[in-house]
This record gives structure tokens, sequence and C-alpha cells, in this order.
């Protein structure tokens, strides 16, 4: 049954104080899978109940759909697919698709293989003859960054420019009136104007141009359903641009600080490189790069077990919490690559299941190879590292490592 959950326990996960270890208090969280907020919001922390809800058709990811709408950057612009509900998401999911993936082009991702060494190998050889590296400012980060600019047709030498402007809209996506000063969530609105004025103008030189990146063909696309509006396609690229490097750069970075945790994994990998594919997996769950989807709504009444949530409730999905939660995984805190059945949220689950899941997933499996193949005797500077501020995409903002 629900209960109004002990009221400090959410206000201490999203303290910046738990941010390295969270996991005790979502072990706390669990204890009421549903737990109704003194707000009137609904946090969901068990596997169980996240799998349901996040299948439940009655679920909405449109913030037109709150009973008491959020002050949210994105909420005042055209919306991406992932802040829209069916049939409109899988409208516009199914045009973007038609250029990232199967069935339209199904060699995409695999064929961007040799590309993604090239560019990890050339990361690996600017470490020779520095004792220090910073796994997220000399690799984690220029990595998917260099990726996603190419797949979209962003110019690289522009990342100094959207790299501000991400980071304000990441610093405004959790938010909270009573607590943050209004100018965090200013900063978010600006940001987002800022990048998707950026993203019209690249998009505008596009149409009725030949090309391979993303914003071309989609500018020019004919297929059966017709084109995307330029305001769609700006927040297609807009959400693939941020989603695509700032999740795999917390992905890599949460990778290589769990290897150096574990050097008997380490030492493993080294010595069996495909242990790498089920091992993202296990990082997938253990260590995810999104813990939190601050906000869905329940656009009717919506039944998760023993509760339900009435229509226009806001709705925070707790991922990593359901990833460790030891009803539905052993032993859910050891890392354990060799563990089987493992159906995380790491990428979440349902129509939203992440997108770019399978780039996400080759980039990290390259990164951490390599890392672990070319880099001898690495050692943790700080353990454990600072964080980025949010708890929602949760990773360490440096990680500095000593070669020995």
């Amino acid at each position: 049954m629900t209960t109004i959950q002990t009221p400090d326990i959410l206000p201490r996960i999203l303290d910046y104080s738990a941010r390295a270890d969270p996991y005790p208090l979502y072990a706390e969280l669990r204890r009421t899978p549903v737990a109704l907020q003194e707000d009137g919001s609904y946090v969901i922390s068990t596997y169980r109940e996240l799998a349901d809800i996040l299948h439940n058709p009655h679920l909405s990811s449109d913030v037109r759909n709150l009973a008491h709408p959020m002050a949210a950057a994105e909420a005042r612009t055209t919306p991406s697919f992932i802040n829209v509900d069916p049939p409109e998401h899988d409208r516009l999911r199914r045009l973007a698709m038609r250029h990232f993936g199967p069935p339209h082009t199904p060699g995409l991702v695999s064929g961007m293989e040799p590309d993604l060494r090239a560019i990890v190998s050339g990361l690996i050889d600017d470490f020779e003859g520095k004792q220090r590296i910073d796994i997220v400012d000399d690799f984690a980060y220029p990595f998917p960054v260099t990726v996603i600019c190419h797949l979209l047709g962003v110019p690289r030498e522009d990342e100094p420019r959207f790299h501000v402007w991400v980071n304000a809209i990441i610093e405004s996506i959790d938010y909270n009136p009573k607590t943050d000063p209004q100018e965090k969530l200013d900063n978010g609105v600006q940001a987002t104007k800022d990048l998707r004025q950026y993203l019209g103008g690249l998009l505008e030189q596009r149409h009725g141009r030949p090309g391979d990146d993303l914003l071309t063909r989609l500018a020019n696309d004919d297929g059966p359903e017709g084109r995307m509006t330029d305001a769609e396609i700006v927040s297609t690229a807009n959400l693939l641009l941020i989603a695509g490097h700032e999740t795999t750069v917390n992905l890599i970075t949460n990778g290589m600080l769990t290897l150096l945790r574990h050097p008997e994994v380490l030492q493993r990998l080294r010595a069996e490189p495909d242990l790498v594919v089920p091992l993202v997996e296990e990082l997938l769950r253990y260590e995810p790069p999104v813990h939190i989807i601050p906000w869905r709504a329940a656009y009717s009444d919506i039944s998760v077990g023993d509760t339900v949530i009435p229509k226009g409730r806001q709705i925070m999905l707790m991922l990593a919490s359901g990833s460790r939660d030891p009803d539905r995984f052993h032993d859910p805190d050891r890392f354990d690559p060799d563990r089987q059945d493992n159906q995380h949220l790491g990428f979440g689950s349902g129509i939203h299941l992440c997108f770019g899941g399978p780039m996400a997933r080759l980039e990290t499996q390259i990164a951490l190879t390599e890392l672990v193949r070319r880099l001898d005797g690495l050692s943790l500077v700080t353990d454990p590292p600072p964080y980025r501020p949010s708890p929602v995409l949760r990773g360490p903002i440096h990680l500095l490592v000593d070669q020995n």
C-alpha cells in the first residue's frame, strides 16, 4: 500500500552530499515501492513497479498532462520525441530512426567501428609522456562529442560554444523552485534557446543539399511519411546532441572508475577482451549514466502494484534504484560481469528505450577495452572523485589517474 515516505529520503538523495554513493539511500527508498511525497508527487523505486509503469500506456511524457506543470526549460519549446506520447512520439521516432538504424540504415552503428577505434587510439596516443590523466577531460568527453558531431553534422570546432549551453541545460533538468535559485532555470531556458537557434542555423544550410549527416538527411527526407518540420528536426537534433554525449561520458567514466575499484575484473578484461560485452551490460545496471527520470505524468489514473496514482500527478522514476533491487537481482551491490538475465534499466524501458543505446554500448565497449589494453599501472588520485552536480545524469566531473 502507498504510504507517505519518511520525508527526508528523497531530498537526501537529491542533495549533492549523496552523489558519490546514493545506493544506501535507494535501499531505504525501496521500503516503500510507490511513495507519495508531501507535495503530492509519487516516487517509484523498485524494479517490478518501474518495469510495469514504463510499459503502461497511461504514463505520459508530455508536460501538458501534469496537473501542475513543472518549470522546465524544455517545456517552453517544441518538444522532442522523448517528451511526447503516441502517436506523435511514434511518428517522430520512426522518422529519426530511418537515418540512424534498422531497418532503413542497418549498418550505421557497426559501420562506424573503425572510426571509433581510430578516435580512441588517437586520444590514448596523446597520453604519452603524461603522468597524470583526467579520464573525463582527456578521453571520456572528447570521444563521444567527436562521434555525435560527426553523426549529426555539427562542426567539431563549435564544441566550446555548445558545451556551455549543454551544461546549463543539464543543470536545469532537476530544477526545484523550492530550493534552487531562479537563475538556474533562467540559464537553462536561455541555453535551450541559444542551442536551438544554433542548430536551426545549421539546418538552414542543409535544405536541398546532399550529405550523409543526420541533419542533412532529415532536412531532405522524402520518405513515405513525409519530412519533419524544421522545428521538429531542431528538437530531435537538440536531444541527440545532448543525450548522444552526456550519457556516454558518464558511462565510460563510471566504467573506468568501477574497473579501477575492481582490479581483478580489470585484469580479466585485459586477458579476455570479449568480456567487455557483458561487462558493459553489468555496468549499465551497477553504475548507470542516468539515475532518475525526474518526471512523468499520469494522464489517467494508473494502478501500480496496490497503489492508484491519480490523473495529473507527477511521477519520479528511480531507475538506478530499480537496477539494484535485491528482489530482482541476486547480490545487487556486487559488480559481476558474469551476471545472467541482466535485464537492467540502464537505458530505460518501454517506448522510450534509449534511442542511442546501440551506439553508446559500442563506444563504451571500445573505450574500456582499449584503455585497459594500452594503459597499465593506473591508480586513482582521489576516491571518490568529484561528481557532477546533477543527480539525474550522474557521473564524475573529473577522474584523475596516475600512470605508474
